[in-house]
């Protein structure tokens, strides 16, 4: 099989990571690696990272269930977007038959649909405890802060939790009520994907850093890809006279 050459993605990482055991890992499918992207490109793109004032607030949304907010600042990919040339040519190695075939690998589907985002979370912010929507098949996120601007003690990993299946996944439990917690580590160009079960909990517990400093994180979301499904659901849309696309599916690649 002849392999495209790749710039930023770490091809030989890809290839090493085998997707029976990613699938049998417990709690949920979950793998930590490190130089999911080259070393050298890595750099670049922590030295080109967008720019704060490129983000948008969003802090104090009530989640379903009880749920604590998700406080952070937002910046979603837009195709066309301006960014910096790193994160232009990363972003075209994101968007490749590499990247897609690899995800579709590891999660055993045919399919698979990509949206992006990055989030920068400043001090005393959290991800309580949450599983994932059903429409969702996972995430990959890649940690963007190195030893220069972070102190692992601030905290910032995506911590995996086991709840040995006792919690519905439309409650609110804290982090101490998990029979056991799996902590991601961050630094030196890590990255976590996991795949969505029933149980795939997770959440980060809040950020004790510095005022001007932010836990900094690329996320790429991996989607059902349900044609009909959405053909459906656009035609409902056209007939009750609401806009046939919304936001997240106009994002969605």
């Amino acid at each position: 099989m002849t392999q495209t050459a790749t710039r930023y993605l770490n091809q030989a990482l890809m290839d090493s990571i085998d997707a029976p055991e990613f699938q049998q890992k417990q709690p949920f499918p979950w793998v930590n690696p490190q130089e999911f992207i080259r070393d050298e490109a890595y750099r670049e793109l922590l030295e080109s990272a967008p720019p704060l004032e490129c983000f948008t607030a969003s802090f104090g949304k009530q989640r379903k269930s009880g749920q604590a907010s998700h406080d952070r600042y937002i910046l979603d990919y837009v195709a066309g977007m301006e960014l910096p040339d790193p994160w232009r040519r990363f972003m075209e190695e994101m968007l490749s038959d590499v990247y897609r075939n690899f995800i579709c690998r590891l999660l055993r589907v045919s399919r698979v649909r990509l949206r992006f985002h990055w989030h920068y979370t400043p001090n005393g912010a959290e991800v309580g405890p949450h599983c994932d929507s059903r429409g969702k098949l996972g995430s990959q996120i890649f940690y963007l802060n190195s030893a220069d601007d972070w102190d692992p003690s601030w905290g910032g990993e995506t911590v995996i939790l086991d709840d040995k299946g006792r919690f519905p996944t439309y409650s609110a439990p804290d982090f101490e009520e998990f029979d056991a917690q799996f902590p991601a580590q961050t630094m030196d160009n890590r990255s976590i994907i996991f795949g969505r079960r029933g149980n795939s909990w997770h959440g980060v517990k809040p950020i004790r850093c510095p005022e001007g400093k932010y836990r900094k994180v690329f996320i790429v979301v991996f989607e059902e890809y349900r044609p009909l499904q959405l053909m459906f659901k656009k035609l409902g849309r056209l007939l009750t006279g609401k806009p046939i696309s919304n936001a997240k599916e106009s994002l969605t690649y």
